[in-house]
């Protein structure tokens, strides 16, 4: 394939120049990663302005498809939603160059995970699974991250070079991501119940108590900054998490359980995500010390429909 020995002479290919994908790009190009491209499909619509004036800052520089981007990276990293896990696997695999990386860094579910190494397996690269096991914020590129793949351990020691705080979990793949859909039915879901819990407490006006009785229960959680934590995120990124939830359903599909807290989950995450892009939760960047202005928004919102 002509990958250099160097890591670092690399080019490396992002898939989605999000959130993640553009906090990967500075990281790298701070550690002396000199080739770098990204494709997001944001960049042929009204989006496209913020993410091009972003890569020009960094000089990144866009691909205009999936395929120009496969076809000249020596490691391709997808970052995109959880629906395109195999979508982008798909679309890179009949360009990718033989013995080219292929990292997923998205919230698939085993089945989808599996899927995916199949088709860049087939199309001659080296697929391996990568699980962000926490919010990328403040870790950026050094967020706790599980690899897992029969290619996991060989790809982890360039991983480091570029920054990353990779930890091989497993050689076989669907273990890491078992192990980070597992945690988000725990970890989304009270996301969700903290949202519904408080906001129905404020409602009826017994927040004091609701608060004062799990502070009693749980001790070690500050539930009032905790509390405007869950609404923040969900706020500013419940589309995602909600179908990151609806692959976690499948997961627990497809380890014979019938996923009713899962899927609750992803219902009541874009339910919030509706009312945010709507613009009746105010301004979906802004820091959150207190949960219950967000949770007086969501009660108008409620009541102006019925």
């Amino acid at each position: 394939m002509g990958t250099s020995a160097n890591p670092l002479r690399w080019t490396i290919g992002l898939v989605g120049y999000g959130e993640v994908g553009r906090i990967l790009a500075e990281d790298m190009r701070a550690r002396g990663v000199a080739n770098i491209l990204a494709y997001d499909i944001k960049l042929g619509g009204p989006d496209a302005a913020p993410l091009r004036t972003h890569a020009a800052q960094h000089s990144v520089r866009l691909a205009v498809s999936h395929a120009e981007l496969a076809a000249t990276s020596d490691l391709v990293i997808s970052a995109v939603t959880a629906s395109q896990a195999v979508p982008v696997a798909e679309a890179c695999a009949p360009r990718l160059r033989s013995g080219a990386w292929f990292l997923d860094f998205n919230s698939a579910s085993p089945g989808a995970r599996i899927r995916a190494g199949e088709i860049i397996a087939a199309a001659g690269g080296r697929y391996v699974e990568g699980a962000v096991m926490t919010s990328i914020q403040p870790y950026r590129i050094r967020v706790p991250l599980l690899l897992g793949g029969p290619d996991a351990a060989a790809l982890a020691v360039p991983l480091s070079a570029f920054g990353f705080e990779g930890r091989v979990a497993s050689a076989k793949l669907g273990v890491v991501s078992a192990t980070k859909m597992c945690r988000s039915v725990m970890i989304k879901g009270l996301e969700a119940m903290v949202i519904e819990s408080f906001t129905a407490a404020r409602a009826y006006g017994v927040e004091k108590q609701v608060l004062a009785s799990l502070t009693e229960t749980f001790p070690g959680i500050d539930w009032e900054k905790q509390g405007a934590y869950f609404f923040q995120r969900v706020i500013q990124h419940g589309r995602r998490r909600a179908e990151e939830m609806r692959e976690v359903a499948q997961t627990v599909r497809e380890a014979g359980l019938e996923p009713w807290s899962a899927s609750c989950t992803a219902e009541r995450q874009a339910w919030v995500a509706e009312l945010a892009e709507q613009g009746l939760l105010g301004d979906r960047n802004a820091p959150r010390a207190d949960w219950r202005p967000d949770a007086d928004r969501i009660l108008a919102a409620r009541n102006d429909k019925h």
